[in-house]
């Protein structure tokens, strides 16, 4: 690839091979390539560039390879640049290369009940429920799961991820307006290892992202974010999400109101199109090619009204579990912690969970209780174990009196 490939201005990328000598003291042509993620070939026609400009002064050769370091006029124009941006890493993509990756990378799902079955294999979830996560999966529609807390929303949610097989790639930064927008995040992308050497190296291979947001939520977070000290943009959360999935925890209980989230994304979620602005005010369009999943223990009509429900097609309403399905979760809990209890022990755990008022079994019970148990047992210095006392002393702890 060469300079005209890259699809940025070679301005700005002297200017980044100009912050990164000046972070480096001194360097040669392969460090500077590796360093900011570009071909030998254009770096040395950089290099020659600042040669002829008698910014940088050669020191020595390794073999084919210049040492060298800045001139003084070098040091001098290094440190202006220094001064508007410190950003000296991967060089970035253009903004339309951004648009065109995103488009060509959304997500194509085809799922069965079967693959669903798989993909959820350690969570008892019933047919039912699959056969409506099936067709909302495959949509790719934003999805609203809602029912009472306790019941596996989150971990339903999370787990979709698991339908995508497929990799996708992610800029290390992307620029706009001759400013510098970091996207990668080591936190958020997992990266892949790949041995394909024809790859632009601006951008890393990565599994799609998954973002969990929960009450910790603020508008700020939905924008881009201006390190005053250095000078470079960080990528919002849904901008990070891209090509991936993105869940609101707990929808109403973050400290952004539901009405200032819905307002933010009525556009994006309808036209796939979100807008963001520079601090000088320049405003750009990017792609919002996510699938985004509220989910929320309250009712869905106290928190939006029908315009923003109807662009959230699927509903998805996770019921209260069934003694069945109590009994199938509570055997595989006390299979993976090895407990020892007697024949009875689910069918006496169902009764105690619905005394004192209470009328529905939650898939949280089994797994919640057996964690008391077993700190009841480490605190009389005893091994585990299920009796119907242990049982009742358990579930005293977990339960408020009503």
């Amino acid at each position: 690839m060469d300079i005209a490939g890259l699809g940025i201005r070679e301005n700005l990328l002297l200017d980044l091979v100009l912050r990164r000598l000046l972070l480096e003291g001194s360097s040669n042509l392969r460090t500077i390539a590796q360093k900011i993620r570009v071909s030998a070939p254009i770096v040395d026609h950089i290099f020659r560039f600042m040669r002829n400009q008698q910014m940088i002064e050669v020191k020595s050769m390794t073999g084919n390879d210049y040492n060298f370091v800045l001139s003084a006029l070098g040091r001098q124009t290094a440190t202006e640049r220094f001064q508007t941006s410190q950003y000296a890493g991967a060089c970035p993509v253009s903004l339309r290369d951004y648009h065109a990756a995103v488009r060509a990378q959304s997500a194509k799902v085809q799922v069965d009940r079967g693959t669903l079955r798989q993909a959820f294999g350690d969570l008892v979830v019933p047919d039912r429920l699959l056969d409506q996560l099936g067709p909302a999966l495959i949509a790719q529609s934003s999805i609203f799961v809602y029912g009472p807390s306790g019941n596996g929303k989150t971990s339903i949610a999370e787990r979709m991820l698991r339908v995508y097989q497929d990799a996708v790639m992610i800029p290390h930064a992307i620029e706009v307006d001759n400013q510098i927008i970091s996207v990668y995040d080591p936190v958020v992308h997992q990266a892949l290892a790949t041995e394909e050497s024809d790859l632009d190296p601006r951008w890393v291979m990565c599994r799609r992202p998954c973002i969990v947001v929960g009450g910790e939520l603020v508008p700020s977070m939905l924008e881009l974010r201006l390190d005053e000290a250095s000078g470079i943009y960080t990528a919002p959360l849904q901008m990070k999400a891209n090509n991936g999935l993105f869940i609101v925890d707990d929808f109403g209980r973050q400290l952004m109101s539901p009405r200032d989230l819905l307002n933010r994304w009525i556009v994006p979620l309808d036209r796939h199109v979100d807008y963001l602005t520079l601090r000088h005010g320049v405003k750009f369009q990017i792609p919002f090619e996510l699938l985004v999943v509220f989910s929320t223990n309250l009712d869905p009509s106290d928190l939006a009204d029908e315009a923003f429900l109807r662009r959230i097609p699927n509903k998805i309403y996770v019921e209260s579990v069934s003694d069945q399905v109590f009994d199938q979760i509570f055997n595989r809990v006390v299979a993976s912690r090895r407990i020892p209890c007697e024949a009875d022990s689910s069918e006496y755990l169902r009764e105690l969970c619905l005394r004192e008022g209470r009328s529905e079994l939650r898939a949280c019970y089994p797994m919640d209780i057996c964690k008391i148990l077993a700190s009841i047992s480490q605190y009389e210095n005893r091994p585990i174990r299920m009796t119907k006392g242990d049982l009742e002393r358990a579930t005293s702890l977990y339960f408020a009196k009503s």
